[in-house]
């Protein structure tokens, strides 16, 4: 039962807040102020608007609205919301982009059954 409960938590990094290191959650996390290094969640991601994070990101479903420098992998859903900012690789199984989005990086996007992997560096025909 305590894994159920840890799942349903959420984690915030509030707004004026700068965190230096690597976070690691079993539940979902929202970033609202600075993250300087690798974070990753079990369930959920949300980067706010006032959100910034330098370091790579890994999630189920991830919502970025803020700034990020880093890979971005998303085991479902990728969304970039209008003001988003997006500096690295992004990986995931769906990816939405709303106009107004910036992403400056490559993109890999796998079917919900295989696991987020880089490229292999074969060219398919």
């Amino acid at each position: 039962m305590a894994d159920k409960q840890a799942s349903s938590e959420l984690s915030l990094v509030g707004l004026g807040t700068v965190v230096e290191g690597k976070i690691k959650t079993e539940g979902s996390i929202r970033i609202d102020g600075k993250l300087v290094g690798d974070l990753i969640a079990k369930a959920n991601v949300a980067v706010g608007l006032s959100g910034a994070v330098e370091g790579n990101l890994s999630g189920q479903n991830i919502s970025l609205a803020g700034k990020v420098v880093g890979t971005v992998a998303a085991s479902e859903k990728l969304v970039l919301e209008p003001k988003s900012v997006v500096k690295g690789d992004i990986r995931a199984t769906r990816l939405v982009v709303d106009e107004g989005a910036t992403f400056d990086g490559q993109c890999l996007m796998s079917p919900s059954s295989s696991p987020l992997k880089p490229p292999d560096g074969k060219t398919h025909s």
